[in-house]
């Protein structure tokens, strides 16, 4: 099994730089790259990844996207004076060139060549590319918007040729639209494109129509182009949750690819002059974390924009920590969707219907803009910009962004805890293996009786229970206590609702469980500091649904794995909204899921509370234990089984559920219809 996360940087790519005054490039400046690399360095990230050697890309490779043409324009630039070099520029939207610029984007294509063949061959899991020029503005035959060839097109058909794959699904979360790869495959089923990005009803650069949610693909291509336009500025992390939960994750997921390219620009996060976002650094440690579990956990990341010096270097490490396997720190920040959000949303949700069988039984329809379109009657210029308008934030505002970005990553971020995965029992211990699972000791058997009749006497009426929580309450006190990261034990059911209880004496403020199968005692949760998601064949008796334990009927499909919309459409948006602290999962008697799935959930569910978990599994199937310990693990990336779309039932089943609790938890409104109270709010 591949391990390990490449790192691909040279201090060469540095040297392509602006020569004469120029307001609209002056941002892009080599710092964007060095501040990375110095900041990876200081946070001790260089030294554990595998150093991949950056190589020229030939111009072969450069042509499997661009013409001969705009080779030798670039190849005749090297040894041109600045008058010249000036001149040349000025053919392009937003370009310079340097005499250095040629071999530079060599580089940068070459890196992020050598980032594929690291991830395909099994040298490393993943990998970053740290490059310049970046390069998804730029065209067949012209450089564009800072970029002169087009390092993830390039890589695209790299892997297509070189390994014969079939799916490849590229993610561009920069702020600007990446239409120089949108063109390259509008046509071309092979490659799913997803872009969101900065348009304000096309009056952001690149101002094109063809940047808007109706632009789907041509030909073959229909239903592989997914844009999705943010209408406003200040769009913050629960919008970009939003949009991965109810578009980008679900056709992803039914997609299936065999390998991910990630447009890669930070011009999307906080304080940026470009974007005017409001995402902070550990969004893109969320949302990486969620491409991780595709395509077997091929992810390269290759770097794009990104003009404020210290939320880039920030951003760039949260995503290089979560590509090593550290733990997802805790997202910040109210989560609900705003209403520009949510109208785009539901557009591409819209637009894509006829495309994609997850959303053949959604409520679909499109939205008029209601929330933003009112501005554009106020401009007395309707005519769109079609320049490049780039703006140098004000020395005050850099600072202040910093000062808040120092303050922000020293609250959210914390030491790794020494012990990734921990469990008790050896019997269980040996049934994981090889995944290294670490042996903690059992709680006191007299500590675990003053314990129970002190507190939890009620909950306690079997011997099995008793027994069973040496190994759950010592594992939760390593947890709390930050030795380990998550855990995983053999126990009853009947056990659970005192795992619960004794979360919230240690101190855990908000805990999220998931139930799969029959639960024995439904833990009172009226306080809010416990949430149950309850996952059972049919409706147990004597408890309906409410805001704090809500009760969902499914059972697995004989076909295949139709989880992904029950997760990605309610239990994500839910279990974000509520924010836990600690997150439990338990497997009891009689569950209605399948390994898949249930793995599905714990690889998912690990972006949450820090990544603390802990498993509580009733029933010993070996393979079910090394499925989930490979989860908590992430030895590897699970396999979710045959992707299988939801019937019209189960679709129903989980609009009901989203239209009842979309008003407590607001992360589920981007989904099905808007409510009313959505407008008035």
């Amino acid at each position: 099994m591949a391990s390990g996360t490449a790192l691909i940087y040279d201090e060469e790519m540095t040297t392509h730089k602006l020569l004469w005054s120029d307001p609209v490039c002056d941002i892009e400046v080599p710092e964007r790259l060095s501040s990375s690399y110095e900041q990876l360095k200081c946070y001790h990230l260089v030294e554990r990844c595998v150093h991949v050697p950056a190589r020229e890309g030939s111009e072969e490779e450069i042509l499997l996207v661009h013409s001969l043409e705009h080779l030798e324009v670039a190849k005749s630039t090297q040894t041109m004076n600045d008058e010249e070099l000036k001149r040349v520029s000025g053919n392009y939207d937003a370009f310079f060139f340097h005499p250095n610029t040629y071999r530079c984007a060599r580089l940068a294509v070459g890196a992020t060549l050598q980032l594929v063949d690291a991830v395909m061959s099994g040298k490393v899991c993943n990998g970053m590319a740290l490059v310049r020029p970046p390069g998804h503005h730029s065209q067949r035959n012209a450089a564009n918007g800072f970029c002169l060839f087009n390092n993830v097109a390039i890589a695209a058909e790299y892997a297509k040729l070189k390994y014969g794959l079939q799916r490849i699904l590229i993610v561009d979360w920069d702020v600007h639209h990446g239409q120089g790869i949108q063109y390259i495959f509008e046509e071309d089923p092979s490659v799913l494109y997803f872009s969101w990005h900065r348009y304000e009803h096309q009056e952001f650069w690149p101002s094109l129509k063809e940047s808007n949610y109706d632009a789907v693909g041509l030909g073959k291509g229909e239903g592989f182009n997914i844009n999705l336009p943010w209408n406003k500025v200040g769009m913050g992390n629960s919008d970009y949750l939003a949009a991965f939960f109810h578009v980008l994750l679900p056709m992803a997921f039914e997609f299936d690819p065999e390998l991910i390219l990630v447009s890669s620009g930070y011009d999307s996060g906080i304080g940026d002059p470009e974007g005017q976002m409001n995402a902070t650094p550990e969004v893109f440690a969320h949302l990486t974390h969620f491409l991780m579990q595709l395509a077997n956990g091929k992810l390269c990341v290759i770097l794009e924009g990104g003009y404020h010096l210290k939320s880039l270097s920030e951003s760039v490490c949260m995503t290089v920590k979560t590509l090593l396997g550290d733990p997802v720190p805790q997202i910040t920040g109210e989560m609900a969707p705003c209403l520009s959000a949510i109208e785009s949303i539901q557009n591409v949700r819209a637009a894509h219907k006829p495309y994609w069988k997850w959303l053949m039984y959604e409520d679909t329809s499109f939205l008029q803009n209601l929330s933003t379109s009112s501005h554009l009657l106020k401009k007395t210029n309707t005519n769109p910009s079609t320049e490049h308008e780039s703006k140098m934030p004000s020395n005050d505002e850099t600072v202040k962004v910093e000062r808040f970005l120092e303050l922000h990553m020293k609250n959210i971020l914390f030491p790794v805890p020494p012990i990734k995965t921990a469990t008790t029992d050896a019997k269980v211990s040996a049934h994981l293996l090889p995944v290294p699972v670490h042996l903690v000791k059992e709680m006191d058997k007299t500590e675990i009786k003053a314990l129970v009749s002190g507190s939890y006497a009620d909950l306690v009426k079997e011997d099995k229970t008793l027994l069973s929580l040496g190994s759950i309450l010592a594992i939760l006190d390593k947890i709390m206590k930050k030795e380990v990261c998550n855990g995983i034990v053999e126990s009853p059911a009947s056990s659970v609702a005192v795992a619960l209880r004794h979360s919230v004496r240690l101190g855990f403020q908000r805990v999220l469980c998931i139930f799969v199968g029959d639960m024995q005692i439904i833990p009172n949760t009226e306080d809010g500091k416990i949430l149950v998601i309850h996952i059972c064949e049919k409706e147990q008796s004597g408890k309906s649904s409410s805001k704090h334990y809500i009760s969902l009927n499914w059972k697995e499909d004989a076909e295949g794995n139709d989880f992904f919309s029950a997760v990605l459409g309610f239990i994500l948006p839910v279990a974000y909204s509520y924010q836990p602290n600690l997150t439990v999962i338990a497997v009891g008697p009689n569950r209605s899921l399948g390994i898949s799935e249930i793995s599905l959930l714990f690889a998912l569910l690990q972006g949450l509370a820090e990544s603390r978990i802990l498993a509580m599994i009733e029933d010993t199937e070996r393979n079910l234990m090394q499925s989930l310990a490979k989860a908590l693990v992430g030895a590897s990336a699970p396999h979710f089984g045959v992707y299988v779309p939801p019937t019209q039932e189960k679709v129903n089943k989980i609009k009901i559920l989203r239209d009842q609790f979309q008003q407590e938890w607001k992360m589920l409104q981007c989904s099905g219809k808007l409510s009313v109270f959505i407008f008035s709010s």
